[in-house]
């Protein structure tokens, strides 16, 4: 890279670093909504097979018992998607500077002064 380049004040974070920004910081980042979303769709794998086990095992308590858990995980997903929808994604640079986690410019120190 460049001395010159546009990206030179911005830090390169990994996602588990902003993972956990999204978990501390308010707002959602874009990749901690990519691992809710792959957190739930290996929800949805599990709960997949526990409904196939529970039909061909006959028992319809426990297949009652299984589809409301479906119930409880699909319903829990689309709060979650509706409330992203409407607060939207925040970026990652955003979150670091509401946990003081960047340096401010130095105009803002002298203001401060």
């Amino acid at each position: 890279m460049d001395k010159d380049s546009p990206e030179r004040g911005q830090q390169q974070v990994s996602s588990f670093m902003a993972v956990l920004l999204g978990a501390l910081a308010p707002g959602v980042n874009g990749p901690t909504w990519n691992a809710l979303k792959a957190t739930f769709l290996m929800l949805g794998v599990c709960l997949a097979l526990m409904l196939g086990f529970a039909f061909a095992g006959g028992d319809p308590w426990l297949t009652v018992h299984v589809v409301f858990l479906v119930a409880i995980a699909g319903g829990l997903f689309a709060l979650l998607s509706w409330f992203t929808a409407q607060t939207g994604l925040v970026s990652i640079e955003h979150q670091m500077k509401e946990l003081d986690l960047v340096p401010d410019d130095l105009d803002q120190k002298q203001k401060l002064k």
